[in-house]
């Protein structure tokens, strides 16, 4: 069986849709959050091959957490954010979620509904903010909640975007099997080279659930202490945004919906500044956020 290292798809951080670990952040907290996304980005690796079978998948993973934990053996993967966690007295829980999400991404290709989807999302995306957040020393009864919305949302418009290849390459369908019902849509019709009108419907319906819940985020900036932190976050969002209103219109089947470098860098730097225009005048509080994540 081949190692994780091996594993690796040669996908890195600047190759993401949103910023990871931007040059916004200060530079003592970038070490850590780089050595969590590529720790996370092994296991992603892992659970996205497209020639390991599944308990090779789960066994690479359980190498991984118990390298993580002490349990096991070192793993080259492993030993960055191991030696970070330890430096800041955090605990692997964060990694150790996402490392459940992609043994569930090893053997699971369906998702009934929104609420299963939102357990997915709550081990594969939530547990990144929080990790970043708890970094920079933020309350997570202030923080966490908003972040969760701001997370799962940017799962939903991966998973939107990708769709396709998910489906003809792993088999792998996130979009809801009661929305594709919903629609009249079938899950063959992702093999597609263009979205049926019913599959259209299907991706623009979940694109305004991931704007809700991208909505119900929007407080997240005012309510991080760390200013830097919280503009990285202000031009996550927006690009999500912008995402997710691309979706409502647009085919991820026979069009790219991503930001070109300019377009990316406008739409970063105008929600950044927009951050420290307000910060004068915000006063941080605890937020009640809508339970969307929770489904409905």
């Amino acid at each position: 069986m081949i190692t994780a290292s091996e594993a690796r798809s040669g996908k890195g951080h600047t190759d993401e849709n949103f910023p990871v670990a931007s040059r916004l952040i200060q530079a003592r907290h970038r070490g850590p959050i780089l050595a969590f996304y590529r720790f996370v980005r092994a296991a992603d690796d892992i659970a996205d091959h497209a020639h390991l079978e599944p308990d090779q998948k789960l066994a690479m993973l359980d190498s991984l957490d118990a390298a993580l934990t002490g349990r096991g053996p070192a793993n080259p993967e492993a030993e960055p954010l191991k030696a970070a966690l330890a430096e800041r007295g955090l605990p692997p829980r964060h990694a150790l979620d996402l490392l459940d999400a992609f043994r569930m991404d090893a053997k699971k290709l369906r998702y009934a509904d929104w609420r299963e989807l939102m357990h997915y999302c709550g081990l594969s995306a939530m547990p990144v903010g929080r990790f970043v957040l708890d970094v920079h020393g933020e309350s997570p009864q202030v923080t966490w909640p908003a972040s969760d919305a701001i997370c799962a949302a940017l799962q939903i418009v991966n998973h939107l975007q990708d769709c396709g290849a998910d489906y003809k390459n792993l088999d792998r369908v996130y979009l809801p099997l009661d929305a594709l019902a919903r629609h009249g849509a079938r899950v063959e019709e992702l093999a597609g080279a263009e979205a049926s009108p019913r599959l259209r419907a299907t991706i623009a319906d979940l694109a305004e659930r991931s704007l809700d819940l991208l909505r119900d985020g929007s407080v997240l900036p005012d309510l991080v202490a760390n200013t830097r932190l919280a503009m990285e976050i202000a031009a996550i969002r927006r690009l999500s945004l912008n995402l997710a209103t691309g979706l409502k219109h647009r085919d991820p089947l026979s069009e790219k919906v991503h930001h070109g470098k300019m377009g990316f860098a406008m739409i970063a730097l105008g929600a950044a500044a927009g951050v420290l225009l307000r910060r004068p005048f915000v006063k941080r509080a605890l937020v009640e956020v809508p339970a969307r994540t929770r489904g409905r």
